[in-house]
């Protein structure tokens, strides 16, 4: 049927054209031909020989392509994602961290460290982000939590807590283990969180940096990004590399352009060097299809919530910016709803821009992404409303 409809269309476009002039015609004829290969350009999809990947807009979390995306894969050195970001937040970065013999003796060191060897948390983090040093991540887990294993039951708590439900770490760097394991969007979760932390997206943007030693002193390596899509990709903003020969060729990367933010995982690329191409080609797919649509603005969107145990009965909580969402081909602006889910009343102490509640957007009643809904800051205190709030809470979350 879809042969027999084209047929009818180009003979009723064949006649249309007989009435034109030669010189229309042909100018016709070429601007149709182009409008239909730059369409069929911007909807196909991607090609690509990793067993399993996902493109999912960044501000939302909406699914935008799958292959595979549920499905378990060693995620190699994409592991050190979640290394880092533990370390970001649980670590000064001034903290000194000296190099045990386990972290030493750890597999693949290419930032050539040594037993002994102290560096701040920030200088290791940021190397073993850049070159992928599996001893490094070993040294930033033995600082936090005394050992690999124990930081491990860590990560896996804040996998749980981020709806990685498909995940499990053994380890802090990758290597392959039978219980070491995640999906494309499990890893595209992971990846979206940390990139919401400024110190993350900054030490994941560098193509090169010199990391610089405490002891030995004078010690530095200049480190180069194992990611070649940095300075190579337009608007390519991150993230990282994996490889093991069980897990084949891994990449979780991200981009911005004109207001579109993207985050891809790719997972068993059938070698090192196919995952960039092939990434290329999914961000390429998500560009030319995805277009944003205007929601509610941060002001429209905000809500007021009740307080108890701080020094005021009330606050408000709003997305950080405006509502924008991600729209495919054959989509409408008019079919996405917006809802709150959001607590009647929280508990002080509230820091600026805590996460408490959602905006959920659906598209004809099917839920595609949430937006986070963050709170204004209330110190801890007493206030005669924020002690009324705890002692009337079960009526007021009725309204």
């Amino acid at each position: 049927m879809e042969g027999k409809g084209d047929s009818l269309g180009i003979l009723r476009y064949i006649r249309k054209l007989g009435r034109m002039g030669v010189g229309t015609m042909l100018l016709a004829v070429c601007l149709s031909l182009s409008s239909m290969t730059s369409v069929r350009a911007a909807t196909a999809e991607p090609d690509i020989q990793a067993e399993a990947a996902i493109l999912i807009d960044a501000d939302t979390g909406r699914v935008l392509w799958s292959k595979n995306g549920e499905e378990r894969h060693y995620p190699a050195s994409m592991t050190k994602m979640m290394t880092c970001l533990l370390g970001i937040q649980l670590l000064p970065p001034d903290a000194k961290i000296t190099i045990s013999q386990a972290a030493a003796s750890t597999e693949d060191l290419p930032l050539h460290i040594a037993r002994g060897d102290v560096l701040t948390s920030e200088e290791l983090m940021r190397g073993m982000m850049m070159v992928s040093d599996n001893g490094a991540a070993v040294a930033i887990a033995e600082h936090i939590d005394g050992s690999a294993a124990v930081f491990a039951e860590r990560m896996n708590e804040k996998a749980q807590e981020l709806g990685m439900v498909n995940t499990h770490f053994a380890n802090p760097n990758g290597l392959t283990d039978p219980n070491h394991y995640s999906t494309p969007h499990d890893m595209a979760r992971l990846a979206q969180y940390a990139m919401k932390n400024p110190v993350f997206r900054d030490f994941v943007r560098q193509k090169e940096r010199r990391v610089t030693w405490i002891a030995p002193a004078g010690k530095t390596l200049l480190a180069e990004n194992t990611n070649e899509l940095l300075g190579h990709y337009e608007g390519i903003t991150g993230i990282k590399t994996g490889w093991t020969s069980a897990a084949g060729g891994c990449l979780a990367a991200s981009a911005e352009r004109q207001g579109v933010h993207l985050i891809a995982v790719l997972m068993k690329a059938p070698s090192e060097d196919a995952r960039f191409p092939e990434m290329r080609a999914i961000l390429d797919y998500g560009f030319a299809n995805v277009t944003l649509a205007k929601g509610p603005t941060a002001k429209e969107a905000s809500r007021h919530v009740w307080v108890k145990g701080g020094t005021q009965a009330r606050t408000v909580v709003r997305p950080a910016t405006d509502i924008e969402y991600p729209l495919l081909p054959g989509e409408e602006a008019s079919h996405v709803k917006v809802n709150y889910d959001v607590p009647k009343v929280i508990d002080a102490p509230l820091t600026a821009g805590t996460k408490v509640g959602s905006a959920i957007l659906t598209y004809d009643g099917e839920e595609i992404g949430r937006v986070d809904m963050v709170a204004e800051a209330v110190p801890e205190g007493f206030s005669i409303g924020s002690w009324l709030v705890g002692l009337f809470e079960g009526p007021l979350s009725w309204f």
